[in-house]
């Protein structure tokens, strides 16, 4: 074979295996001794969602964060308030990704306060819109910074800076469920749809304040998403205990059944969309981000509604009268 053959042969080589390698994904859980372990790894960005000031109007991050982590507070990843579950569109999320410095090589891990299940549920959130976005190299923070500190680890107060990115955020259709997408799966029961919302919302006990009525879309089943943590506890279980309460939960591992989470703003359909797709590794699942809010001003087909009287008695409560 000439050199120039041989050249060639081996650019091509090369070119395909590149080709044909897949995106690294990192481990969806990180425990905070892992974290601890790799601080000073060049591409690693750690989020610090917080939200909220103490009483001399300080945020959870000035009074203390990781070490390395920057500021990306929850807020910043909803909707408006009347449609708090609205996913930030590409030139939104493209330039949050690009002021936080992050770009496809950038290993992410999302640090919460860790104080219960639905404090998870907003870094599953923010983990869910970074997997759009087309990231991969995601994690959150098991027990948040509450096992950082209870581990007795550093927690400076300096402003982290960082080099903004040029990247470019492509939305990945494929992991969001649109308001149709559940009519069609509705009326095919052609896809799972999992309430991830506590017992009371999905019987029509009570709603959200920006919902119109009380109940859950027609057809759904219950998974409470605090079934996934042991009480009073923002870390999620271990491995096999997740897999054990999906299965005595109806949602087996392995079944190939497509799925749609959603809640009341996708926060804690956010946390059951997570251990069905990163921790059991089902591959169609998809989060309907608006949820009931969106779901229950269009007038469609809902379960548990309750009788005019009692809607009434919950709109007082909410209004606080």
């Amino acid at each position: 074979m000439r050199p120039s053959h041989r050249l060639l042969s081996a650019a091509l080589f090369a070119a395909a295996l590149s080709f044909a390698a897949p995106a690294v994904q990192a481990a969806p859980i990180v425990e905070q001794a892992e974290l601890a372990a790799k601080l000073d790894a060049p591409q690693l960005r750690i989020l610090d969602i917080r939200d909220g000031k103490d009483p001399a109007g300080r945020t959870p991050y000035e009074t203390g964060h990781l070490p390395g982590a920057v500021s990306a507070p929850y807020s910043l990843w909803r909707g408006p308030k009347d449609n708090p579950g609205k996913p930030l569109d590409a030139q939104a999320l493209t330039a949050l990704l690009q002021r936080l410095g992050i770009d496809r090589d950038t290993e992410v891990v999302v640090a919460h306060e860790g104080k219960d299940a639905t404090d998870f549920g907003a870094a599953a959130r923010v983990y869910w819109t970074l997997k759009t976005a087309g990231l991969s190299k995601l994690s959150i923070l098991n027990g948040g910074v509450s096992a950082w500190r209870a581990a007795g680890r550093p927690l400076p107060t300096d402003a982290v800076q960082v080099r903004p990115s040029g990247y470019v955020a492509q939305i990945d259709t494929r992991l969001i469920a649109t308001r149709d997408d559940v009519v069609q799966a509705q009326s095919a029961q052609k896809a799972k749809l999992i309430d991830a919302r506590p017992k009371a919302f999905f019987e029509g006990e009570t709603r959200h304040v920006a919902a119109k009525a009380p109940g859950t879309i027609a057809g759904a089943s219950n998974v409470d998403s605090a079934v996934w943590f042991n009480k009073g506890s923002g870390a999620l279980l271990a491995a096999a205990d997740v897999k054990r309460v999906a299965q005595s939960n109806g949602i087996e591992p392995g079944s190939g059944t497509d799925a749609v989470s959603f809640c009341n703003t996708g926060h804690w359909a956010a946390t059951n969309w997570f251990v069905m797709s990163e921790m059991l590794g089902e591959k169609d699942v998809k989060l309907y981000p608006e949820s009931m809010v969106e779901w229950s001003r269009a007038g469609l087909p809902m379960s548990n509604v309750p009788n005019r009287m009692r809607q009434l008695l919950i709109d007082l409560k909410l209004s606080g009268s």
